[in-house]
């Protein structure tokens, strides 16, 4: 079976689907890999699998633009035949999902956060909503990450409630992302860090608005942020403006990071105060690694966080609630941040092993496979 695996960059493909992608060619399957063309293209070549450029425009409403990148889908289809088509994120769940429905290839989705656009509730949400319908209910099967989206796709009518099946997000490896207690000297500064696209919808300005608050009380605290500035994103913030807030000493921009696991290790605490999310992964490395967390109470973070156990929720879109919870962290012994680290390690191991992602996924191809007897 040749399976086509498409997602929005090759970054993310490589840094959250090497594990499925492995496990796939360790099964026998063919694996082509596309996404637009960046500097992380080589990194999918080197597990085994082929990468074809396709060029989309992530961040863009322009109906013709979304056109073309339907035919470009259908040509691809095409030309190459796959027996599977395996998506991720909006444009290629909508436009791959029409050309592969169009073209006689069975579907498994993966609707791994909503993101932006179903935050608002404007003409572009009902669009949206009508192009899943129109795409994701003929799929054959169709994976969420949180049950606020499965729930909102069901009884919406956008996809059929036998397609519909939950995952542990994408899982995390294990293996790599291992418990790293911090250590902790008499000296050693005290260190929150956000890693996210710095986008709003983040909640990277409540963030550093806490972080002021914060410094008053406690002026030697470090609060980090690590992360791509997404500047084609209607949502994101200007690199100008993360220079403003380093230049007024209230956070510390860390730029972008290949192995987000050197930073974490340096953390006391993480932060997510995102408006809505799938579930982050970002959250599970950090509690894979043991640290706490702090996150907003939003759909796809509250099911990494279990409240005072493994951190702490706060208010969305509440920079007070938010400090006061950063705070609330601060106060407490290093050894009741090692047990909340332990807890969520803990959490991980039972519920986000990157395996539960792979078997769920294994299970659906061979479900196909006897299907369609190939």
């Amino acid at each position: 079976m040749k399976i086509i695996i498409c997602l929005n960059t090759a970054w993310n493909l490589l840094n959250f689907r090497s594990g499925l992608i492995r496990a796939l060619i360790a099964s026998g399957y063919e694996v082509v890999a596309v996404a637009p063309s960046d500097e992380y293209a080589n990194g999918l070549s080197a597990l085994g699998c082929r990468f074809i450029p396709l060029h989309m425009d992530n961040g863009g409403t322009n109906p013709v633009k979304d056109v073309l990148l339907a035919w470009r889908f259908i040509h691809l289809f095409s030309r190459e035949r796959p027996h599977v088509y395996l998506s991720y994120t909006v444009k290629p769940n909508i436009y791959g999902s029409l050309a592969a429905h169009v073209m006689g290839v069975p579907v498994i989705n993966n609707i791994a956060g909503l993101g932006a656009v179903f935050i608002k509730d404007d003409w572009l949400v009902w669009v949206v909503r009508l192009l899943y319908r129109m795409t994701v209910k003929r799929s054959a099967k169709v994976f969420f990450q949180n049950p606020d989206d499965k729930a909102l796709f069901i009884n919406g009518g956008m996809v059929r409630a036998e397609a519909a099946e939950l995952l542990p997000g994408s899982g995390i490896d294990l293996e790599r992302f291992t418990s790293q207690p911090k250590s902790v000297t008499e000296n050693s500064k005290f260190r929150f860090l956000l890693i996210a696209r710095m986008l709003r919808d983040k909640g990277i300005v409540e963030y550093v608005e806490a972080a002021r608050l914060l410094r008053q009380r406690w002026p030697l605290t470090e609060f980090c942020l690590l992360g791509f500035v997404d500047v084609k994103n209607p949502a994101a913030i200007s690199r100008s403006e993360i220079d403003a807030w380093v230049a007024e000493g209230v956070v510390d921009y860390l730029g972008v990071c290949d192995d987000v696991r050197t930073q974490i290790v340096l953390a006391d605490c993480v932060v997510l105060p995102s408006y809505r999310e799938g579930t982050p992964r970002t959250l599970l490395e950090a509690a894979a690694m043991a640290r706490p967390i702090v996150a907003s109470d939003a759909v796809g973070c509250r099911e990494v966080v279990d409240d005072g156990l493994n951190g702490y929720l706060c208010k969305v879109r509440d920079a007070r609630d938010l400090a006061e919870k950063m705070e609330r962290m601060l106060l407490l012994s290093s050894a009741q941040r090692s047990e909340m680290g332990r807890r969520g390690r803990a959490k991980m191991v039972a519920e986000f092993d990157e395996q539960i992602v792979i078997e769920k996924y294994l299970a659906a191809l061979e479900e196909i496979r006897s299907q369609q007897s190939i």
